[in-house]
């Protein structure tokens, strides 16, 4: 036999071109892991989350309205945009949609029959409603936070889907949607949400910028000092996204939806000086921004609990606000322990088999794997009779 031709050397050149596509090919095909970033941010917003909910008995002491009001200026439309970030793969397929229905239809659910419950030994009796389609205090996010997603493959369809889902939230503004299902806030909330859809791994560039980094201590160190006058002389109203403007003092249509955009630029360029001063590297609570959910639902029942104590009779002026706000932040983090939230996953995370009907894959397929035996065997005989 002839042996082959001895082949020429590779060139050094086009061999590490080669590997370095093949790299760069493989680097593209790996699914991008967990933003380090966005974790941190989540944790630090559901902190801030607990906090404004255990401070807002307090209110009534200057500083700590001035610091709910500050907190309230930013932190759920901050929370909002990253969760529609998170939700840019969510394509309404069966898998996905159970899953929807499996961490936030049921969890509201069993979350909503707790609520009522601590209601009803409140007012020692039944409330005068008992409809799910009412969200209870916090409950409105997963309501919220339901209809957004199932809506992501109609705004990925649109061609201009923020300047679209901001006319929505101004007109909605404008009309009573009553406390049903929480319009009022799904529509107020929802530019928020769809920019985050529209958001990119690339523009989270930006924020490394040193530019970008020094205008964000400026806004948030802006908006802490204007937070004080603010909270003295502006309803509550405004902070919540949650009523019509038609019920204020003051014309719902020129100067309401002036404030009400006044609102999201100021929710905005909040939103972006927390995320470009939120670390990027891995940091000792990056992996607690995994159980926001756990923090959230628990939470609500924690405080509303502590309502019904002495807790806030005693804790007054500026030693209660500590103490508030270091029990938030123990509250925050307890509820992220392992053990906690072993106890709540049956609640927070519930397994489909006690909810939705299974399918029986296994009997399925072996029906199938039948039907193809009987479908070669009938061929087979086919050829042996044509021979």
């Amino acid at each position: 036999m002839t042996s082959p031709a001895p082949q020429p050397p590779e060139n050094g050149h086009s061999a590490t071109a080669r590997v370095s596509a093949a790299t760069a090919k493989a680097a593209q095909e790996k699914p991008p892991g967990r933003d380090a970033r966005l974790d941190n941010a989540k944790f630090i917003l559901i902190a801030l989350v607990v906090v404004g909910h255990a401070i807002q008995p307090l209110t009534d002491y200057g500083p700590a309205s001035a610091l709910y009001y500050w907190i309230y200026f930013f932190h759920m439309p901050a929370f909002i945009l990253i969760s529609g970030y998170l939700s840019r793969s969510f394509d309404a397929s069966s898998n996905r949609v159970e899953k929807l229905v499996l961490t936030l239809a049921v969890p509201y659910l069993i979350f909503w029959t707790a609520h009522q419950a601590i209601y009803t030994v409140e007012r020692g009796g039944l409330p005068d409603s008992l409809s799910v389609l009412q969200p209870t205090w916090t409950l409105w996010f997963l309501v919220a936070l339901f209809l957004w997603r199932l809506s992501v493959p109609v705004w990925q369809r649109l061609r201009w889907p923020v300047a679209i889902a901001i006319i929505i939230s101004l007109f909605a503004a404008t009309a009573d949607l009553g406390s049903t299902l929480s319009l009022g806030r799904v529509l107020s909330f929802l530019p928020f949400f769809v920019l985050g859809l529209s958001l990119r791994r690339e523009h989270f560039a930006y924020l490394d910028k040193l530019w970008v980094r020094v205008g964000s201590v400026l806004v948030l160190g802006v908006t802490a000092v204007l937070a004080v006058p603010i909270s003295d002389h502006l309803s509550r109203d405004w902070l919540f996204w949650r009523d019509s403007l038609t019920d204020r003092d003051i014309d719902p249509l020129l100067p309401s939806i002036g404030l009400r955009l006044a609102f999201m630029g100021l929710a905005l360029a909040m939103t972006i000086a927390v995320l470009a001063l939120t670390p990027k590297r891995q940091t000792w609570y990056t992996s607690l921004g995994a159980y926001t959910l756990f923090v959230y639902l628990g939470h609500s029942v924690v405080l509303l609990i502590l309502k019904n104590t002495p807790w806030y009779d005693v804790m007054t002026g500026p030693v209660g606000l500590a103490a508030t706000l270091a029990a938030g932040v123990g509250l925050t983090l307890l509820l992220c322990t392992p053990l906690v939230r072993k106890c709540l996953q049956w609640a927070v995370e519930p397994q489909p088999t006690w909810f939705l009907r299974q399918d029986d894959n296994k009997g399925l397929a072996r029906k199938e794997a039948d039907a193809r035996k009987r479908a070669a065997g009938s061929g087979t005989e086919r050829e042996r009779s044509s021979v």
